[in-house]
Order: structure tokens, then C-alpha cells, then sequence
């Protein structure tokens, strides 16, 4: 059985701290998500890897089980490789992980039953799939599941799912056909979600589990988010900086026209209120909206245009 190396699966040192490790699990997962690579076998192969690689070292006992393994096997690779090979003997589902009923942020619901596609034979021969997965079975020669009762009774499961939206989805409000099964599911996000945001579909997983989809919102071009406050930058022209008037400001909403008061300074800032993002659970109620405004300074100046700054130099 092959050795799986899940610190090189998400390019982290052995000595990787927690928040290093969900660091980097997320960039990678937002990279390979299915939801980003539609029909690209590859990605979807690369995303479960990651999946599993998280799965162990994010969970404190897994994480300890799997290094004691490494050590193990990395010792026996040093002595140029024992006669038989390595003992997976010893390794082979020996107490299992622990890591409790609840799957790690990113893990398919059901990776089998659920979306086409499990957890490596390394994992499930070294963890066991109903002590390192929370209970969700553990497979036997013929490919089978065992379940184990009390467990269920007594720990009930979470699922979770990544699903990646836009900013302006967010803005909105978004739907995603979820497929469960045979089940084909449309699960509506509600507007003002944020990056970290759980949305429940309850008792639809395994043994009437509930599966939440973890937002995760993109960054936008045009808008910086804060909370329920957005930053957008303006460009305003030299002369309507120093004399004012008027310039079209971008809101998710539509454009909205700024007066900019005689004396506007590079990098001052307006407050749009109300024109930021909705308020989730209140959606007629809405964050703000800071306009920064940059000054644009012209390049190339006319002969007359040099004399009348000369000219208004000299008096200032």
C-alpha cells in the first residue's frame, strides 16, 4: 500500500501550525473546486486529495496517529527497506483517529454516498472509516459498510460542504443545485452572506443527518469588504477636486452620482449610507458605502495650461 504524504499534498512543513494548515487548505481547495473546474477530472481527483490530506491534519489525534506512522515509515525507508516490506500490520486499523462526528470544513458530506468518490484505501486501512470519519461505516473486504449504533445515537454527524460564491452573488442572495444521491436539491444562500456563513440543509445527509454549505466569497475588482461596509475607489479629475462637481460613484446596486465639494483631497473618503452590503437575516437593511476618491493629475500639459499654473503659483 502506497505511503501518502498529506504534508506535500498541501505544501506545509511537518511543523505547521493549525491556522498554516487551514491556510493553505483553502487556497488549494478554491483552486481544484469542482465548482471552479466543471468536468475536469483532474481537478476533481486533486480536490479529493486535498480533502483527505486536510482531513487528517487538521484533526490533533489523526494528525498524531499519521506522524507516528511517517516516523515508522520514514525509518524503515533509512534502513534501506526491511525484507517483506513495511509492517502495515501494525498501522492497519488500529484504534483508528478518533476526530469525533464531525467532518472537517471542506470534506465532501458523504464522499461515497453523496458525490462519487471516497477517502483513499491508505486512509481507510490506517483510520478505519467509522473511527476516523465520525461513524460514517468502515469498509470490509467485500467493499460493504458496518455501521456502529451507538455512536449514531449518541454523537450525532455533521456534514459540511465548501461552496464558493461571488461578491455579487452575496449582494443578491445566490442558488446552488445541490446533487445528494438521486436527489437533485436547490439551496438558496441568502444575501449578505460572508465568507464563513453556514447554510443548513437539514436531515437530508446519511441517517437524517444535516449537511451545512460553508460560504466562501470571492474578493471583487470593484468593492473592498468590511463587515456589512464596502470601500470602492473614484477617480475624480484635477480640476473637479479643486473647483467640485459632480462624478458617478459604482454601488452593487447601480451608479449613483457624488457631489464633490470645492478642495476634495487625494484619499478623502464619503460615506454612501445604506449603500453597502444587505444585512443578512435583515435584508432591507444595508451597510455603507466609502467612496475614496483618487485624484487623477493630467500627464501632458498645453503651453497656456503650463502659463495659467504658473500663473496660479505664483499667487498661491
Amino acid at each position: 500500500m502506497e505511503y501518502k504524504d498529506y504534508y506535500k499534498t498541501l505544501g506545509v512543513s511537518r511543523t505547521a501550525t493549525a491556522e498554516e494548515i487551514k491556510k493553505a487548505y483553502r487556497k488549494l481547495a478554491m483552486k481544484h473546486h469542482p465548482d471552479r473546474n466543471p468536468g475536469n477530472k483532474e481537478a476533481e481527483d486533486k480536490f479529493k486529495e486535498i480533502n483527505e490530506a486536510n482531513d487528517v491534519l487538521s484533526d490533533t489525534e489523526k494528525r498524531a496517529r499519521y506522524n507516528q506512522l511517517g516516523e515508522s515509515y520514514a525509518q524503515w525507508q533509512r534502513s534501506g527497506g526491511a525484507a517483506g516490506g513495511f509492517n502495515w500490520d501494525e498501522w492497519v486499523n488500529r484504534g483508528g483517529g478518533g476526530g469525533g462526528a464531525r467532518r472537517t470544513a471542506g470534506s465532501y458530506a458523504d464522499m461515497d454516498e453523496m458525490f462519487g468518490g471516497g477517502f483513499s484505501d491508505f486512509f481507510t486501512q490506517i483510520f478505519g472509516s467509522a473511527q476516523g470519519m465520525g461513524g460514517a461505516g468502515s469498509r470490509t473486504g467485500t467493499g460493504t459498510r458496518r455501521r456502529n449504533p451507538a455512536r449514531f445515537q449518541t454523537e450525532p454527524e455533521v456534514y459540511e460542504q465548501p461552496v464558493t460564491i461571488a461578491m455579487m452573488e452575496a449582494y443578491h442572495g445566490a442558488e446552488r443545485l445541490m446533487q445528494i444521491g438521486e436527489r437533485r436539491l436547490t439551496v438558496k444562500i441568502p444575501a449578505g452572506a460572508t465568507t464563513g456563513t453556514k447554510v443548513r440543509m437539514a436531515g437530508i445527509g446519511p441517517n437524517g443527518s444535516d449537511i451545512f454549505l460553508v460560504i466562501e466569497v470571492t474578493p471583487d475588482p470593484t468593492f473592498e469588504r468590511k463587515g456589512d461596509d464596502l470601500t470602492t475607489e473614484v477617480t475624480v479629475d484635477l480640476y473637479t477636486a479643486v473647483l467640485g462637481g459632480q462624478v458617478n460613484v459604482p454601488t452593487p446596486a447601480g451608479d449613483v452620482i457624488l457631489t464633490i465639494p470645492a478642495g476634495t483631497q487625494p484619499g478623502q473618503s464619503f460615506r454612501l449610507t445604506g449603500r453597502g452590503m444587505p444585512v443578512m437575516r435583515a435584508p432591507n437593511s444595508h451597510g455603507d458605502l466609502l467612496a475614496k476618491v483618487k485624484v487623477s493629475l493630467p500627464r501632458q500639459l498645453s503651453a497656456q495650461q503650463k502659463e495659467l499654473f504658473e500663473q496660479l503659483r505664483n499667487i498661491l
